[in-house]
């Protein structure tokens, strides 16, 4: 699986952007801005999350951090470093 996100300007204290999987647009996501992931190519793993009790993506080697997840959230304030996605996967019209 191939996964790109890629990010738009910063707007206040969010960087919105899109989830592209296998080259097909998935969802919009949500990123705090001081928080955000460098601009880097990582590996994705599916593993159990403590904090979410459940499955979740979970983005290694991310430079000096760890335990970076990809989970729902509407607000940058429900990240502290995570990349957010909305509660349900909208088509991009």
């Amino acid at each position: 699986m191939y996964i790109r996100l890629i990010r738009n300007k910063p707007q206040g204290n969010a960087i919105t952007g899109r989830l592209i999987i296998n080259g097909r647009f998935f969802c919009y996501t949500m990123e705090r801005v001081g928080y955000q992931i460098p601009a880097l190519c990582y590996h994705v793993i599916v593993t159990q999350s403590p904090k979410f009790k459940r499955l979740l993506p979970i983005v290694q080697n991310v430079p000096q951090r760890s335990g970076i997840r990809i989970h729902r959230g509407t607000k940058p304030e429900h990240s502290s470093g995570c990349v957010l996605v909305p509660d349900r996967v909208t088509e991009d019209k």
